[in-house]
């Protein structure tokens, strides 16, 4: 049985193409040693015991599992809960208790900003030498970048806080995805011609508000499947009466079903225009008619991935 393991540490919110690239150096360096491959990550994010605000979340626990396996299928995926004695440990109690005894750490990967132990005292020089002492190498795996800077979960959040969701889709390989319940709405859409479904209990970052053009899953036993393209409107339907915070409709394509309940990954792929006052009801309608022609333009060529069971994404 092989003993030892590279361990890489992070968050991984995302999921994007810089934890991508991390995780493929990772599988490289354990075929090359011959060792196994351990994602340690933790939950809840660390802000949240600390005290602090957490970032917005990009990626639910299931989603991210599912990505991290979908990108290494081999990676043994650790979560350890970060509660406030996990967090009261010092960097040598860390280093000798969770990554050399209990992971068997033989070469530790971490972000050059990362920090560990009580009070992040603990940083990348700290852990070279406590890996020295405790049998395991430890590196810092240099941030991919493009001309805009580097792959990472705050520039992800960014792009998607301002609606710009084609370079977010190009960070992350895949379109940002939020997930939710379809529940009752006011049935406004329907007197229009364009039914709507009304999305609740969304933990991912919201885009910017505005109108998108979006491919959708159902849910369904937790298997994903392509249901329809569509467009939808996120903000607070300044026409029909401002809300207080921002709702996801979502019009979808050719589908006359009861999607009551239904379990929805709405998968955003371009934004079409901002979020706009109209004067009528009818000037509304016309524009939402609009859109959906846009809409469907824009995601002409898009089409189920028969690779992970014809899902969108």
């Amino acid at each position: 049985m092989t003993r030892g393991a590279v361990i890489v540490i992070g968050i991984f919110d995302g999921v994007h193409r810089g934890h991508q690239a991390v995780l493929e150096a990772g599988a490289r360096l354990a075929r090359a040693r011959g060792f196994a491959q351990t994602l340690l990550t933790f939950e809840p994010h660390p802000a949240v015991t600390l005290g602090r605000e957490p970032p917005p979340l990009l990626t639910a626990p299931e989603r991210k599992r599912e990505l991290l396996l979908r990108s290494c299928p081999e990676l043994n995926i650790v979560v350890r809960a970060f509660d406030s004695a996990f967090s009261a440990q010092s960097p040598e109690e860390f280093a000798e208790r969770v990554l050399a005894r209990e992971l068997d750490a033989r070469l530790v990967m971490v972000g050059h900003n990362f920090r560990f132990g009580r009070g992040r005292t603990g940083g990348l020089d700290e852990l070279v030498a406590l890996g020295a002492r405790l049998g395991f190498e430890a590196l810092a795996e240099p941030l991919v970048s493009d001309e805009s800077g580097a792959w990472s979960s705050t520039r992800l959040r960014e792009l998607i806080a301002t609606g710009d969701v084609g370079r977010a889709m190009q960070l992350l390989g895949r379109p940002h995805m939020v997930s939710g319940t379809v529940v009752h709405g006011e049935r406004r859409g329907h007197a229009f011609g364009f039914p709507t479904c009304n999305l609740a209990a969304v933990a991912e970052a919201l885009p910017a508000d505005g109108v998108y053009a979006i491919v959708v899953d159902r849910v369904v036993g937790g298997v994903a499947s392509a249901l329809a393209k569509g467009v939808c409107n996120i903000g607070v339907r300044p026409t029909i009466g401002d809300r207080k915070t921002p709702l996801l409709e979502a019009h979808l394509f050719d589908i006359c079903e009861d999607l009551y309940d239904a379990k929805f990954r709405v998968h955003f792929i371009e934004h079409l225009r901002p979020e706009q006052r109209f004067g009528s009801l009818e000037q509304l309608r016309d524009q939402i008619a609009k859109d959906s022609t846009a809409a469907r333009i824009a995601l002409s060529a898009w089409e189920p991935d028969e690779a992970i069971r014809g899902a969108w994404a």
